[in-house]
């Protein structure tokens, strides 16, 4: 059987542990670890077969368990949550009087309350020096590590629950985030407004990447958007594609719009005085439309310093 822990970039690392504590090791169980802060508590997975292969298509980094929490530990670690989440409320204070644009997302404590890191979100960079000796004083004999994160990474460590229903994609299987564009939605015929379009990060939905290459490859049957189409109903231009019903929408000299199955249209070569505006296919209406150049600005949403 293989074990391993789920640390907080959401990636099952495979445990490494001594003879002795095999028969201890459980699905389910609290395991104190040793990782690059310290060490740091754990719930202990059994993992299935698929992530076993994948572990055998490159070398994940094994974390070494040093023992099972008893009971003692259990009441110690929910005390250091308890602590973590007063010296978060501190540290939001202490920004505050020295003004500083930071949001803190998020603060940890190492096993043995010897660090305390700080996880934080900004827009531009922070001059912290004057808040660490303000928590170095407050925290005293404690280090103190406060690090920026991105407004995707930030999502990752609170996780929740998408439009899906599904837990977060950052909180579960995704590792790593793929760059994320606005044409993937418009290649898509998804409105272009940010409550279609994006996450609780603020930024573009990961998910736009999965099935792009499918949609991709069912335009290419399609005539495109903008083409002159004859319809039972007179000539046309095509204003969207429906791809998951195989339709497509066409706009009338008349500006009446109606939809049609693929199968009764044909292309035609004619010129065609209709406009068709990326607003006839590309929003809701009364819906604000996004700013897509700051949509397609994903620099800095992922740092991966968690």
């Amino acid at each position: 059987m293989k074990f391993a822990v789920r640390t907080l970039k959401n990636t099952f690392s495979p445990l490494e542990y001594e003879e002795v504590l095999e028969p201890l090791v459980a699905h389910g169980k609290m395991g104190l670890v040793t990782t690059d802060k310290g060490p740091e508590a754990f719930e202990i997975f059994l993992v299935n077969d698929e992530i076993v292969e994948q572990w055998k298509k490159y070398t994940p980094e094994f974390i070494r368990l040093t023992r099972i929490l008893d009971e003692n530990d259990l009441k110690t670690l929910e005390e250091n949550k308890e602590l973590a989440f007063k010296a978060l409320a501190k540290c939001r204070t202490l920004a505050e009087h020295r003004k500083l644009e930071m949001n803190l997302t998020q603060a940890r404590y190492t096993f043995d309350r010897k660090k305390i890191t700080f996880y934080y979100t900004a827009t531009q960079r922070v001059d912290f020096r004057e808040l660490l000796k303000d928590l170095t004083a407050e925290f005293r004999f404690t280090r103190i590590d406060l690090r920026h994160i991105g407004a995707r990474d930030e999502t990752t460590i609170l996780q929740g629950v998408g439009a899906c229903g599904q837990g977060y994609c950052c909180c579960g299987f995704l590792k790593k985030f793929e760059n994320v564009s606005t044409k993937l939605a418009k290649d898509q015929g998804i409105p272009l407004t940010p409550g279609k379009i994006t996450g609780c990060c603020g930024r573009l939905l990961c998910c736009l990447n999965y099935e792009h290459k499918d949609y991709v490859e069912c335009a290419k049957t399609m005539p495109p958007v903008g083409s002159a189409v004859t319809t039972p109903d007179g000539l046309g231009k095509i204003s969207s594609i429906n791809f998951l019903s195989n339709k497509v929408t066409v706009k009338f000299e008349d500006g009446k719009m109606k939809e049609f199955k693929k199968c009764d249209i044909s292309s035609v070569d004619a010129d065609i005085n209709i406009d068709v505006s990326d607003g006839d296919k590309l929003a809701y209406a009364g819906e604000e439309q996004a700013d897509l150049a700051s949509l397609d600005n994903d620099k800095g949403s992922s740092t991966g310093n968690i």
